[in-house]
């Protein structure tokens, strides 16, 4: 769940926001009057969902994927233990040779 806080709040505390978002995975939905609202993510976690759009943008990749979610679901597959979400996204480039 993303936490909420107004421009004002945010200014007055903006070290400690700045540590949830990062530290805790946290989104904060900044809301100003007058404005569009905005929302602070950790970095990883936007490049992660860019990469993700990226990737699923063709039909026919993301058909690609799916079938082979589909496929690993049906076999039980774990995933690798200890892989970060960078490793986890350059394994699934060199797997269908974008590399």
């Amino acid at each position: 769940m993303a936490v909420e806080t107004t421009y004002t709040a945010l200014r007055e505390g903006l070290a400690g926001f700045l540590d949830r978002v990062t530290d805790d995975q946290e989104v904060v939905i900044i809301r100003r009057r007058g404005s569009r609202d905005v929302a602070m993510v950790p970095a990883d976690e936007l490049s992660s969902l860019m990469e993700t759009a990226y990737l699923l943008r063709s039909p026919k990749n993301a058909e690609r994927l799916l079938q082979s979610l589909a496929e690993s679901v049906e076999r039980d597959k774990e995933p690798i233990p200890n892989q970060s979400a960078q490793e986890s996204i350059e394994a699934l480039r060199r797997d269908l040779g974008m590399e």
